[in-house]
C-alpha cells in the first residue's frame, strides 16, 4: 500500500465515467495531487462548456481526469490528462484517453488535436496520436508582435 492507501490490485477496479458528476473540490484534490504549479480553478465552467470528459474513479475516489474541448464543429482537444501520481504508469491515462477518443467518434468530430510535452510523445503516440506541427504562444509571457 502506498501513502494516499492504493494498493496495486484495486486498479482493477477502476471504473471510467462519461460526463459524469464531478465537483470543483475533487478535480481541484486531483490537480493538486498531479501538478506542482496547480491553482484552484473553477471546473465546473471547464466542464460545462466541453465536448465531454472522462472520469476515472477507484470506489469513490476520482484518480483521473481528461477532457475534450471543442471549437462548436468539427475539431476538438484532448486537454488536462490527469492521473493521480500514485496510480500512473498502469493503463489508467490510456483508458482515459482512448475513451476521449470514442466520445469524440461518437459525437461526430473529424478532428482529434492533442497538444504535449516531449517527455508524453511516448504516451500518445501508443495511445494513436501523430506528431504534427504546431504554434504556441504564452499570452502571459511577454512576446513580440509580427
Amino acid at each position: 500500500m502506498n501513502e494516499e492507501g492504493f494498493h496495486a490490485v484495486e486498479v482493477r477496479n477502476v471504473k471510467y465515467f462519461v460526463d459524469a458528476h464531478v465537483t470543483n473540490h475533487q478535480l481541484n484534490e486531483l490537480f493538486a495531487a498531479s501538478w506542482d504549479a496547480h491553482q484552484w480553478t473553477d471546473f465546473e465552467a471547464l466542464v460545462r462548456h466541453s465536448l465531454g470528459y472522462v472520469c476515472a474513479c477507484l470506489g469513490e475516489e476520482l484518480i483521473g481526469f481528461v477532457n475534450l474541448a471543442w471549437d462548436g464543429g468539427r475539431h476538438a482537444f484532448i486537454l488536462d490528462t490527469t492521473v493521480h501520481p500514485d496510480l500512473r504508469g498502469r493503463g489508467i491515462g490510456h483508458r482515459l484517453v482512448r475513451q476521449a477518443v470514442e466520445v469524440a467518434e461518437d459525437r461526430s468530430i473529424e478532428w482529434l488535436h492533442l497538444d504535449f510535452e516531449p517527455h508524453l510523445r511516448g504516451f500518445y503516440l501508443a495511445c494513436g496520436f501523430r506528431p504534427t506541427e504546431a504554434g504556441l504562444l504564452h499570452l502571459t509571457e511577454p512576446h513580440e508582435s509580427p
